[in-house]
């Protein structure tokens, strides 16, 4: 049996202020497999930010532990709520940021970009700037920034919170597609039960704050056409959207009834 990309062994973190501690995390405890997309959802508020911080590196757990699979030589990219797209670059410039940070700009990462603007319908807006693009367009220039470093596990933070409705549905499907023919695993978190149960292979979710692991659904879809679009007609859809709705529904009114 393939061993995990990614193990998360009983994590904890709490913050820290003048008023006392905030617990954040309470032994937080799962695994992710190579190529998986997996969901993280639960209440506002109850961590998952945070969870993937730690995962990312950004911060360190106050006890348990991180393992990655040393076999991968595994790098991690981070694409966030927001495009961060740099106004005074060409979307070309954007894509390369990374490599010139790093110094680590070659033909080859050159000809990697022009490939994937090129495959994700943005190569002919190379040389406009970011305000010249839709919301949906920047999001996967973010994205493509991102898959030049060629990552092995791409963390996504709500990526399309800030897309209205209907782009939401286009991009989130979109990028999907982008990453499932990459082969790249990733770990995607969604206040969006829907999307998160297009998108994932399966589906985390978070109690309350302090968040502990409350459930994990493995999430499988007969699709009626090979399009992440048509997975909310898919038979298995509202019975896994009804355990959701019902496993997240009563941590609020554990809160608040």
């Amino acid at each position: 049996m393939t061993e995990p990309i990614l193990k998360c062994q009983n994590i904890c973190f709490s913050y820290h202020n003048s008023n006392g501690e905030t617990r954040a995390l309470t032994n937080i405890s799962f695994q992710v497999n190579k190529g998986e997309l997996l969901a993280i959802v639960g209440p506002s508020g109850c961590g998952k930010s945070t969870l993937l911080s730690i995962i990312a590196g950004l911060l360190k757990p106050e006890s348990g532990e991180i393992f990655m699979n040393e076999q991968e030589n595994l790098k991690i990219g981070y694409m966030l709520q927001q495009d961060h797209l740099l106004e005074w670059r060409t979307i070309w410039k954007n894509v390369l940021l990374g490599p010139e940070i790093t110094k680590t700009l070659t033909k080859e990462k050159e000809d990697l970009a022009y490939k994937l603007l090129s495959d994700y319908g943005l190569l002919k807006f190379k040389d406009k700037r970011p305000g010249e693009l839709s919301g949906g367009m920047k999001q996967r220039a973010a994205l493509i920034r991102t898959m030049v470093m060629e990552p092995g596990l791409l963390l996504l933070d709500e990526p399309f919170s800030a897309l209205d409705y209907q782009t939401r549905l286009m991009v989130s499907a979109d990028i999907g597609n982008i990453i499932r023919k990459s082969g790249i695993t990733a770990i995607l978190i969604t206040h969006d039960l829907s999307e998160a149960i297009s998108l994932a292979d399966r589906i985390i979710v978070l109690t309350r704050r302090p968040a502990t692991v409350k459930n994990d659904i493995p999430v499988h879809l007969t699709l009626p056409e090979d399009s992440l679009l048509s997975a909310r007609s898919a038979p298995e859809f509202n019975s896994l959207f009804t355990l959701l709705w019902k496993e997240i529904s009563d941590e609020y009114c554990g809160e608040n009834c």
